[in-house]
């Protein structure tokens, strides 16, 4: 009998999350009853808002049930249906969790039409680029000659800020984690400038970086890097919080330091769930996939091989270890 692998929640983490906190189960592959689609999944997604679900308590979203498998974006393959929306060998994108097959009724999966690489409907061309158009587009709106700083500039998100911020005509500084990655966001990216948060001159080299000061701030980090930005804001700045992977999700306190400056250069600081902005949707896919074909938008992936892979990589994720967007090739 087919074997379906799945990594659930076996604890809650106390402080950093561990190996400890994931168990591999493995059940029989459920067949699908009327309505219903079995996929084979090819891809698993990781990313940072998975370890903020770990948690127990109050949030955008319910916490991550323990026992459960561990909730995440997959593309994968459909291999049975008794849904007249679906046949055998469709490809598609849904949200199938760490295991190797999903049943669904369908109404969460979304046919691939096969114009872009499987994988990069997991990150450019989906819950990572959109969640980059939305900040971008939606509240910072940038104007040609202003400049935005980006953290994890080399990572899912950020690399795909940077960019859709180039082509609206701004300047663009990134913040990164080692020269490679820094080259990389300069280099392949285009990005106008990058500054390594590792390196033991940081600071000097981030305010040179940003002399003119900052009229958009995309934050994917918090912590000081935050805190340095808001002493470099620009009247009427606008800052998108996307994450808050360095300061906050193992339960510590996440301060930010001269938080006046809001105030007194009136600027404007908004978080944003991009899953509760479901109408922009189409258009960022249909944008983002246009410019992913033709080449204008580049990314960079890390892959692991195997399902059994999957805690590890993420732990190593939100270290930073990854370059570009993390994923697990399951089948």
């Amino acid at each position: 009998m087919p074997v379906n692998q799945a990594i659930i929640l076996a604890s809650r983490p106390k402080g950093a999350a561990s190996l400890e906190n994931f168990t591999l189960v493995e059940n029989p592959v459920p067949e699908p009853q009327t309505g219903q689609v079995l996929v084979r999944h090819l891809f698993l997604s990781l990313d940072p808002y998975m370890r903020g679900r770990m948690n127990e308590g109050r949030s955008y979203a319910a916490a991550q049930a323990l026992g459960e498998v561990m909730i995440g974006g997959t593309v994968g393959e459909v291999i049975a249906s008794k849904n007249p929306r679906f046949k055998i060998a469709d490809k598609v994108v849904g949200m199938g969790g760490w295991q190797t097959h999903a049943l669904s009724d369908g109404r969460d999966l979304h046919r691939l039409d096969g114009s872009v690489p499987l994988s990069a409907c997991l990150g450019p061309v989906g819950m990572p680029g959109v969640t980059a158009w939305y900040g971008l587009k939606k509240i910072i709106a940038p104007k040609p000659g202003e400049t935005l700083v980006v953290t994890a500039a080399s990572g899912a998100v950020g690399s795909v800020v940077g960019q859709l911020a180039k082509i609206a005509g701004a300047r663009v500084v990134g913040v990164a984690g080692g020269t490679a990655k820094c080259a990389y966001v300069v280099q392949e990216l285009g990005f106008d400038a990058c500054v390594d948060h590792r390196a033991t001159d940081f600071q000097a080299e981030f305010n040179r970086a940003t002399a003119g000061g900052i009229n958009g701030l995309f934050e994917n980090v918090g912590g000081e890097v935050l805190s340095m930005s808001l002493r470099r804001l620009n009247p009427f700045a606008r800052i998108a919080i996307c994450g808050l992977v360095a300061s906050g999700y193992d339960g510590t306190p996440t301060p930010v330091k001269d938080i006046s400056n809001m105030l007194t250069m009136r600027a404007r600081m908004q978080g944003f769930i991009v899953t509760e902005h479901l109408a922009i949707w189409p258009q960022a896919l249909a944008e983002l996939s246009a410019l992913v074909a033709s080449g204008k938008l580049k990314y960079r992936e890390s892959i692991v091989e195997g399902l059994a892979a999957a805690p590890q990589a993420f732990l190593g994720l939100l270290k930073g270890e990854n370059f570009g967007k993390m994923l697990v090739k399951v089948g």
